[in-house]
C-alpha cells in the first residue's frame, strides 16, 4: 500500500470539542490517508484508517471539510463503526445537518456542497472507503473559521458548536446497503454531469 498522508493533532487543535485537553496534549498521529488506491476514470478511490481513542471529551474524528464546486462523495464502512456527518452551512448558518451510522457493507453519499466528517465512535480501528472525483478540492475554511463542524459527539453526546449562530435539529439519515452500480453523479459538480 502507499505511504499514508498522517493527520496530526496539532492540525486539529482549532475544530476540536476539548481545547483545554488539546492544549496540553502531545502531538498524536490522529489518523491515516491512503489516496489514490484505486482509479476509474477521473475517480479516485481513497481509504482512511481512524484508531480508537478520545481527544478529550470528543470521539475521534477527521477534521472535515467540503468538496468544491458541489461535487459529491461516496464512502463505505470496511472495519469497524463510523457515524458520518454532513451539514450543509453559509458562514455560521447551517441549513441542514444530517448524521449517519454506518457498519461494513454500508455505503453514504455526501450531497452537493455538504461538509463531512468521519466521527470512530468505537473501541476498534474504523476503517473507511471512499469515491471522489479528482477534479474537486477540500475546502476546509468554514469549519476552520467556526473551529469545527455545528454539532460535536462527546462522552455525553452530540454537543452544539455554540460558535455557530443558527444550527437546526440534527437529522439522523439511513446508510445505504449496497454500493450504487453507477457512480456517474459523483464526476459532475453540483449534483450530476
Amino acid at each position: 500500500m502507499k505511504k499514508p498522508q498522517i493527520r496530526f493533532l496539532d492540525e486539529m487543535k482549532d475544530v476540536l470539542y476539548d481545547k483545554g485537553w488539546a492544549k496540553t496534549a502531545p502531538n498524536l498521529e490522529l489518523y491515516y490517508m491512503y489516496r489514490g488506491i484505486k482509479k476509474k476514470g477521473d475517480l479516485r478511490y481513497d481509504i482512511t484508517v481512524i484508531p480508537a481513542r478520545m481527544l478529550g471529551k470528543e470521539f475521534v474524528r477527521t477534521k472535515g471539510n467540503r468538496n468544491s464546486e458541489g461535487y459529491q462523495e461516496l464512502y463505505t464502512v470496511l472495519e469497524g463503526e463510523a457515524i458520518f456527518l454532513m451539514q450543509k452551512a453559509q458562514g455560521e448558518i447551517v441549513e441542514d445537518v444530517i448524521a449517519t451510522k454506518a457498519k461494513p457493507g454500508d455505503w453514504v453519499i455526501v450531497p452537493p456542497d455538504y461538509a463531512v466528517i468521519t466521527i470512530n465512535s468505537s473501541k476498534k480501528v474504523l476503517k473507511t472507503g471512499n469515491w471522489v472525483s479528482e477534479k474537486t478540492k477540500n475546502i476546509y475554511e468554514n469549519i476552520e473559521k467556526m473551529k469545527g463542524t455545528c454539532y460535536f459527539f462527546t462522552q455525553s453526546g452530540w454537543t452544539k458548536n455554540k460558535n455557530y449562530a443558527k444550527v437546526p435539529k440534527l437529522r439522523f439519515g439511513k446508510p445505504l446497503k449496497s454500493m450504487p452500480k453507477n457512480l456517474d453523479f459523483l464526476k459532475g459538480g453540483h449534483g450530476g454531469i
